[in-house]
């Protein structure tokens, strides 16, 4: 089945999480996306893991989420050879993608003016945490550093506690969509003017964007939120917002009507909340009240009973409960592939359908500069210019390709 981007090709230079999970999208709608690494480490995420734990016994699963769907070629960037490769390379590809940190790429001869001369069409996108100048362009540009800078993380826990990081990659995925969205609207805007451009997303501004709706409460409102002193699940909103303890677990209730609650909850004694002012100004207390009375239920007990009454509801699981939900199960949410030295590799699947172009897997992630040769050649390289590369330095291939 043709795929929706097979003809777009992209060098991509990126590394840890936002440009990878980016391209890997575009991968998966059929991208040819050409994965430019250092020789011999690569990726910097190959060498971090979880649980000080590696898949298969070699793999890093953080590397594994976010590059199937990948070719990887190994390059010396600061090699004069490796250069004229890549710029040869560039006459044809359609999209770079990048997230050193500002003015690295530049300094290297890689920047958006070096790729432009070569091909006018070309569309380059730069990843970031603070943008390209300003008084904080020189600071690291990590996830959890950017959830605190904008806001995310003193509005995030409970009043007692510290502030509370988002328990995934957040900043860098909220990124990765600004890039993939900004490169889908580029190509478009090509295919109608035939002119490329530059692209910069960063994370500070992306990030802000997804909170919108508490910026523009602050900014018009002029107070902040202040976190409550329970389970109240957002610090602007009242009771009964939140996660409730069970006899066995926990479960969320969202907005519902509060009369319906008490009456679900058979619990006389909270009809006394049921205002509006009161079910903010005193949402701690009456987060407390309600969970005296969810506690006394199993959790699929409850479940039956709210869900019966049209409460919104939802049980809180772990990763590895949630991963044999049965919703999850019907959507085929968790798929897996075979990689050369991890073995199967479960992960999730693409999570969009599209009736006539459908994103699937193809290729897993690989091995640093598993693909050097087979993509040169595909590029007009001759063996003996790819091999001169290679025995200079300039260029390297995987261990296993090379046995």
């Amino acid at each position: 089945m043709t795929k929706a981007l097979s003809d777009v090709t992209i060098l991509d230079f990126s590394h840890l999480l936002q440009g990878p999970f980016a391209t890997q999208l575009l991968g998966d709608m059929g991208a040819n996306v050409i994965k430019v690494e250092r020789p011999g480490q690569g990726d910097l995420f190959r060498t971090m893991t979880f649980f000080n734990e590696w898949v298969g016994g070699t793999e890093s699963p953080n590397f594994l989420a976010w590059n199937r769907n990948k070719r990887s070629i190994a390059l010396d960037l600061k090699s004069p050879d490796a250069r004229a490769a890549l710029m040869r390379m560039a006459e044809r590809a359609d999209v770079v993608v990048q997230n050193f940190r500002p003015g690295v790429m530049k300094r290297l001869g890689y920047g958006y003016e070096d790729f432009a001369k070569i091909n006018p069409k070309i569309i380059y996108c730069s990843g970031s945490g603070y943008g390209e100048d300003g008084p904080y362009v020189t600071r690291p540009g990590q996830d959890m550093l950017i959830q605190g800078l904008s806001g995310l993380m003193a509005a995030t826990g409970q009043a007692d506690g510290p502030p509370v990081p988002v328990g995934a990659g957040f900043a860098d995925q909220i990124g990765a969509l600004n890039m993939v969205y900004s490169i889908l609207t580029a190509l478009y805007y090509r295919e109608r003017h035939g002119e490329g451009q530059e692209i910069k997303v960063n994370l500070l501004a992306g990030l802000m964007q997804h909170q919108m709706q508490e910026y523009v409460a602050v900014l018009n409102f002029g107070r902040d939120f202040e976190r409550p002193r329970s389970g109240i699940g957002h610090p602007g909103m009242e009771a009964p917002f939140g996660a409730y303890p069970t006899a066995d677990g926990w479960v969320t209730i969202a907005m519902s009507p509060f009369k319906k609650l008490v009456e679900v909850l058979e619990a006389p004694d909270l009809a006394a909340y049921d205002d509006p002012a009161i079910l903010y100004g005193q949402r701690d207390e009456i987060w407390r009240a309600i969970a005296e009375h969810t506690k006394k239920y199993p959790t699929a007990a409850l479940m039956e009973k709210m869900l019966a009454a049209d409460i919104w509801c939802g049980e809180v699981r772990t990763h590895s409960e949630a991963a044999q939900d049965p919703q999850v199960k019907h959507m085929g949410a968790i798929t897996s592939y075979e990689h050369p030295t991890a073995g199967n590799v479960k992960t999730i699947a693409p999570a969009v359908s599209l009736s006539k172009t459908p994103p699937t897997i193809e290729r897993h992630a690989p091995l640093v500069g598993e693909h050097t040769r087979e993509v040169l050649g595909e590029f007009g390289f001759s063996e003996g210019e790819i091999e001169g590369l290679i025995t200079s330095g300039a260029a390297a291939q995987a261990q296993a390709e090379a046995a």
